[in-house]
């Protein structure tokens, strides 16, 4: 009776076996939670200090203008009450050009690094003619004594300068907006001082835009044709919103790119009454340059419209981190496969609790390379953590099985899967035909080691 139970434990210690490791990669699962929690609180962190170092500097700027608002008379209520309401018309201009140069900064928040920049923006524009009977407005309730010239930034704290716009080389200085907010919240306009209808055709506008942000700078197309010519030291740049640039010079000390946007690319028209259309971002908040029509209050933002620039600082290790950390469940299971393999065809014994150090161990290596990547960059930590963690567990190992070719054999085994999945990272377009490659020839030698095995 005896044998006959030794017998039958004999042939299911295997299946037992290899279910408590089953259960010991879940349990694992547990730690490696903890520590993508960890690598979402550090990147938050990162975040924070961002943000924090932004809004005393400036935060992400969007320049939209310049634009005419002429106000007009319209009579409302019934025939026997009626009142006059001042209301507000909108005119863009027929050409806009804008050549800007940003110049990058970086600042440091404890460890964390901030992109900050300057930019002077050399803008001119042209109206051939302002003509509200387009609107439907008549001529005799035009208000062309109390018409301004409107311009708009996103956070005028990253105005370094006084904004002046020429109208026709005649300086005009902006100031914040005090009168129909509607018409562009936030933004600085300057009266014209103008009479009549006629001094309103074939005007030139020019300004220089002395302008600081943060990690994006955005152009709205108001003219009917509007060209952006943009230039920098930054060697990263992203291109975002809108429309991509016509064309771009991409280099080691810089870039430099052009816009070119015409009318029919835009979610609005060359004029519009009151706040149809509301001009730049509200309340400094961002646009979501997927829609095209993204409703502020009453009116659509002309924003969604933007075009420009991101000063992309190259992926970050918290999101290398977290993209190698998908990867825990594979190195646990190809670990303890490997392990197990050699357990068995070397007839050693190894207990489930050295199992879960071996595991353990494997977690650790990402919360070496979240901790030495906030110093030294990724690539670095990776190396680090890495070897170090082949040498603590092939030390590990060389105590259990008391053979160093078979440590040595681990520890190859590790270092082949952790060089894989480092290609793994440094790859995008072909991550997923690598990675199918290399599991299919994995489950292949498995197989191959597993043929005559007597389970």
């Amino acid at each position: 009776m005896e044998s006959f139970a030794q017998n039958i434990w004999s042939k299911s210690k295997l299946l037992v076996k290899g279910l408590i490791i089953g259960l010991l990669v879940l349990l694992l699962m547990i730690p490696t939670f903890y520590v993508q929690n960890l690598i979402k609180e550090r990147e938050e962190r990162q975040k924070e200090a961002i943000a924090e170092v932004s809004s005393k500097w400036a935060s992400r700027q969007n320049i939209s203008g310049p634009v005419v608002v002429v106000p007009y008379w319209k009579a409302a209520g019934d025939t026997s009450k009626r009142v006059q309401t001042k209301h507000f018309a909108t005119f863009l201009p027929d050409d806009l050009n804008i050549n800007s140069v940003v110049s990058p900064l970086e600042k440091h928040r404890g460890i964390y690094k901030v992109m900050l920049y300057t930019s002077k923006n050399d803008i001119s524009a042209t109206f051939k003619e302002i003509n509200p009977q387009k609107l439907n407005i008549s001529q005799e309730n035009i208000l062309w004594n109390e018409a301004f010239v409107k311009m708009y930034v996103t956070d005028t704290k990253g105005l370094n300068e006084e904004l002046v716009v020429k109208w026709n080389n005649r300086p005009c200085l902006m100031a914040p907006q005090t009168e129909a907010e509607e018409v562009a919240s936030g933004g600085l306009s300057a009266p014209l001082n103008l009479t009549k209808a006629e001094d309103f055709k074939n005007v030139k506008v020019s300004a220089t835009v002395d302008l600081s942000g943060s990690e994006q700078l955005l152009f709205t197309p108001f003219g009917k044709i509007t060209t952006v010519n943009l230039q920098s030291s930054w060697p990263h740049p992203s291109f975002t919103g809108n429309i991509l640039p016509q064309s771009s010079n991409l280099k080691e000390n810089g870039f430099s790119a052009t816009w070119k946007s015409l009318a029919h690319k835009r979610n609005f028209p060359q004029q519009w009454k009151d706040g149809a259309y509301v001009v730049g971002d509200q309340d400094g908040r961002s646009v979501d340059h997927a829609t095209t029509t993204t409703p502020v209050g009453n009116g659509i933002n002309t924003s969604s419209a933007a075009f420009g620039v991101d000063l992309f600082v190259p992926v970050s290790g918290y999101q290398k981190t977290m993209r190698s950390i998908k990867y825990a469940v594979l190195c646990i299971l190809l670990t303890f496969a490997a392990f197990f393999l050699i357990e068995t065809t070397q007839k050693k014994s190894v207990h489930p609790f050295q199992y879960g150090l071996i595991g353990l161990a494997l977690i650790l290596f990402y919360t070496l390379l979240l901790s030495f990547s906030e110093y030294i960059g990724f690539n670095a930590s990776y190396i680090i953590a890495s070897l170090a963690t082949i040498g603590l567990i092939a030390w590990f190992v060389n105590g259990i099985l008391t053979s160093s070719r078979l440590t040595t054999l681990l520890a190859m085994v590790l270092l082949l899967m952790y060089t894989y999945i480092f290609t793994l990272l440094q790859l995008q377009d072909y991550a997923l035909l690598l990675g199918s490659i290399g599991l299919f020839i994995t489950l292949g030698v498995i197989m191959s080691f597993t043929r005559k095995m007597q389970w």
